[in-house]
C-alpha cells in the first residue's frame, strides 16, 4: 500500500489444479539474503492488502510472497466451493506453492484467515518449514458473533454504480483496520474490485467462499493444531478486536508455541499492517530480537 524501491511482480502458478494469482516481492537490491516470507491476507482480502509489509520486508532483505486464496483476487474461482474454501485445502494451496518456488523454509506472516491457514500448515503440510509465525488478530479459537457478522456481509456483497461509491464502503465495514492514508484507502479498493455484467462494481471476491462456515463449522477451532507449534509466534490483537478476544490471545501466551501477545492500540479486526509501529514489531520478531 506504498511506494517501494523494488518492483514486485505479478505472477501465476498452477496449485492443487487451481491457478493461484500471487504478488512476488524481490529483496532490495545491495541488502542481506534474509530468506523469504509468505504473507497472507484475510477472509474477504487479497493479496494486495500486504503491500506495505512486503515494502518494509523487502527493504531490509527479505523476499516477500503475497498470494490471493483462491476464490479471491485475482486467483482462480473454485469449480468445487464446498469442498474447497476451507483451512485444509487452503493449507494444501499453501504447500503447492511452497513446494514450486523451491521454498525449503520461510516465515508466515498472516491476517485473519491468513493466519488460521498458516497454523493448520504449520502443524500439517508446511510442518519443519515454516520458521516463524506471525498471527495477525487471528488465534485458535474466535468469537462468534463476530464470525456472523464478517458472513453477513461477505455473503452478500453489496453492488455500487461506481468505484467511488465502493471505496465508501470499503472505508466504512474496513474502519477497525485503523489509520490508512486517502491513497491506501484508493489502493485497497482497486485492487478488489470486480464489475457486474450490468456494469454495476462489487467487491472482488468469489460469494462462495462464505459456504466454510455452513461446509466446515468447525474449521476455525484450532486449538489442537495450536498447541502442537513449536516454533515461534506474535500474535497481534487489535485493542478492539470483537473477532479474537483478549482472553483468548491470554491463553495463547500460556499454551502451545507461547506467542508473544501485543496489542495494537486504535484497531480493531485487524490491525492494516501499514504503519511503522506494526512493521517494525513483524519486522523485529521475524528478524528474532
Amino acid at each position: 500500500m506504498s511506494a517501494s524501491s523494488v518492483t514486485p511482480q505479478s505472477r501465476y502458478l498452477t496449485c492443487e489444479g487451481r491457478e493461484i494469482h500471487f504478488m512476488d516481492w524481490p529483496a532490495a537490491p545491495g541488502t542481506t539474503d534474509h530468506g523469504t516470507v509468505i504473507a497472507w491476507h484475510g477472509l474477504a482480502r487479497t493479496g494486495r492488502d500486504m503491500d506495505a509489509l512486503a515494502v518494509h520486508l523487502s527493504a531490509l532483505g527479505y523476499r516477500v510472497v503475497c498470494p490471493d486464496t483462491i476464490g479471491r483476487g485475482l486467483s482462480e474461482w473454485s469449480p468445487e466451493p464446498k469442498r474447497e474454501y476451507c483451512l485444509a485445502f487452503y493449507a494444501q494451496l499453501a504447500r503447492s506453492l511452497a513446494d514450486q518456488l523451491g521454498l525449503a523454509q520461510f516465515h508466515w506472516v498472516g491476517t485473519s484467515m491468513g493466519g488460521a491457514i498458516g497454523m493448520v500448515a504449520a502443524d500439517g503440510p508446511l510442518r519443519g518449514r515454516i520458521q516463524r509465525l506471525v498471527l495477525n488478530d487471528v488465534g485458535p479459537q474466535l468469537a462468534a458473533p463476530a464470525i456472523e457478522r464478517i458472513r453477513s456481509y461477505a455473503g452478500n456483497p453489496a453492488s455500487f454504480a461506481t468505484v467511488s461509491e465502493l471505496e465508501q464502503y470499503f472505508r466504512t465495514i474496513y474502519k477497525p483496520y485503523g489509520f490508512l492514508s486517502d491513497a491506501q484507502w484508493t489502493l485497497l479498493t482497486e485492487s478488489s474490485v470486480r464489475r457486474l455484467p450490468e456494469g454495476r462494481v462489487t467487491p472482488h471476491y468469489d460469494p462462495a467462499m462464505v459456504t466454510q462456515f455452513t461446509e466446515h463449522p468447525a474449521d476455525y477451532d484450532r486449538w489442537p493444531e495450536y498447541d502442537r507449534i513449536d516454533i515461534p509466534v506474535l500474535c497481534l490483537r487489535g485493542a478492539e478486536s470483537d473477532l479474537l478476544l483478549a482472553d483468548t490471545a491470554e491463553q495463547m501466551r500460556d499454551r502451545g508455541p507461547r506467542a508473544l501477545v501485543v496489542t495494537i492500540a486504535g484497531c480493531g479486526h485487524a490491525p492494516a499492517l501499514n504503519v511503522p509501529e506494526q512493521l517494525l514489531l513483524v519486522s523485529r520478531f521475524l528478524a528474532g530480537q
